[in-house]
């Protein structure tokens, strides 16, 4: 029960880990790596440097591809899982979009930006958002000034980030509006590169800042973006609503909403502090609580970026990855490019007959050759002195790739097809490659389960 604990923990406070992570977890303790996943600071950053001289678009990030295909590297390994894991909270939260800017590299900036804020100050990260480029130009900031109002991130900074629906009134969006006019970007001279886009740089012009009285929320004054996020924080609603986004991201598809208030208390309590606030969660009963695991459908991303570092594929830059990043596009969840404002819908909704080929193919594909490094560390793993059983490989076989909780009529499946060539000698040499096969055979039956798309 400690190792399913252990390994529910880095499932949803990372991508997964392996039985050697779980081995080295387990000795420390839940509580102790609970506190190294959210104080990471020590464990060494990601080097980007062998990757970008590998893959030059990757550094350039002009183009969506090799953007998506970065972040998807660097997920598979980071040594700060929780760090990444925050930052794609962040970024299905604040979704932005490559559709609208045409340029992946303000995209990436603001991910970086995630990346920094990710477990410090929530009211830091919102101010940090209304003053990042790719926001603002995504939701048309740029264009709002006291002669030309534009509601669009008012609205949407009430609406879908903060508040949430019917917390807040139109004239509270046009206050809300008016106090972020003259937020906007410029072009930052000169480029480092000898083509494409010069970066784009916060800026504040305050000839076209409305300084006028505003009502908001039933405060009076002449507020500034920074004086509505200060507002809006006080507002009980912003701490349910977080609270509620956190729960569903990291704990159940189906939200417990007296946790979810719990939560929300420890928001408050907190003044937003999202380390206190994930620490809270994390060692929370709800979190583990038996009923949270497998409770939650696999994003594309987790699916194969769990997948990934499972077989330890992509440990170093090679050709491919590429592929790996159209493969989430594939599934529904293309990173970057998020298909509205609102985001991805998520849980049930990840899974339809398109998608659903889609992922048992890639996940059956990455599990096939005998030779990948994860692969072969599991057939190493099975003892090579005892008679397998089908029903031995079968549990073993669960237990090195998770553990991993089946019910019975998948067992039963499993068990079927295991029994049809009868037991396998590991050691005896006319048999290697026997339970070699086998082995790959039942790993591309387990990864097409319902069970394997629960995470």
């Amino acid at each position: 029960m400690e190792r399913e604990l252990m390994a529910h923990l880095f499932r949803r406070a990372g991508f997964g880990a392996t039985q050697d992570e779980l081995d080295v977890a387990l000795s420390k303790g839940y509580d102790v790596v609970v506190e190294e996943l959210i104080n990471h600071e020590p464990t060494p950053d990601f080097d980007d440097y062998p990757v970008f001289r590998y893959h030059v678009g990757m550094k350039e990030s002009r183009l969506a591809i090799p953007a998506q295909s970065y972040w998807l590297y660097r997920m598979i390994n980071t040594h700060r899982p929780l760090e990444e894991k925050m930052t794609l909270f962040w970024h299905c939260l604040f979704a932005t979009a490559f559709s609208k800017l045409d340029c992946a590299k303000p995209i990436v900036n603001q991910i970086a930006m995630f990346r920094r804020h990710c477990l410090g100050s929530y009211r830091k990260l919102l101010n940090e958002v209304s003053r990042d480029p790719a926001m603002i130009y995504w939701l048309d900031n740029h264009q709002n000034t006291k002669r030309s109002l534009n509601e669009n991130f008012g609205r949407e900074l009430l609406e879908l980030f903060t508040l949430g629906v019917g917390n807040y009134s139109e004239a509270d969006i046009k206050a809300c509006a008016r106090a972020f006019t003259g937020w906007t970007f410029k072009e930052q001279v000169p480029s480092d590169l000898p083509y494409g886009r010069f970066e784009w740089v916060f800026e504040f012009r305050s000839d076209l800042h409305d300084y006028g009285e505003k009502e908001f929320l039933g405060r009076s004054g002449d507020f500034d973006g920074g004086n509505i996020i200060d507002i809006i924080l006080e507002q009980p609603t912003a701490a349910r609503h977080l609270a509620y986004r956190l729960h569903k991201f990291f704990v159940s598809d189906q939200p417990d909403m007296g946790a979810v208030d719990d939560l929300a208390a420890m928001c408050s309590r907190t003044d937003y502090d999202i380390r206190e606030i994930m620490r809270y969660l994390l060692l929370s009963p709800a979190f583990r609580s038996e009923r949270a695991y497998y409770s939650k459908v696999k994003s594309p991303v987790e699916l194969i970026v769990g997948l990934l570092r499972l077989t330890d594929d992509f440990r170093t830059p090679k050709h491919g990855i590429e592929d790996v990043a159209l493969a989430s596009s594939y599934m529904g969840q293309s990173l970057l490019d998020p298909p509205t404002v609102e985001g991805w819908h998520t849980g049930a909704e990840w899974i339809d007959t398109a998608c659903l080929m889609e992922r048992i193919d890639f996940a059956v594909k990455h599990v096939s050759d005998a030779n990948i490094p994860g692969v072969r560390r599991l057939i190493e793993c099975l003892n090579p002195k005892a008679q397998l059983s089908p029903e031995a490989i079968i549990d073993e076989i669960l237990y090195l790739i998770g553990p991993l909780r089946i019910d019975d009529s998948t067992r039963d499946a499993l068990l079927r097809f295991a029994q049809r060539q009868g037991p396998v000698w590991h050691q005896q040499p006319d048999t290697v490659h026997q339970l070699e096969q086998r082995v790959v055979e039942l790993l591309q039956l387990i990864v097409a389960t319902r069970e394997f798309q629960m995470t």
